[in-house]
């Protein structure tokens, strides 16, 4: 009967691929929702012109 094989590294480098992908994610949406803001603004200033 063989043992578990230890995958531990390979669990590790799941999370670490998820949490980089995540946080990638997660900075383009600050970025598009500051965008956002801005476009809005600047939309407010034409049509109060």
């Amino acid at each position: 009967m063989e043992p578990t094989p230890d995958t531990i590294a390979y669990m590790i480098a799941g999370y670490t691929v998820f949490a980089v992908v995540m946080a990638i994610y997660l900075a383009s949406l600050a970025v598009r929702f500051r965008r956002l803001r801005r476009d809005l603004s600047l939309l407010d200033g034409i049509e109060t012109k």
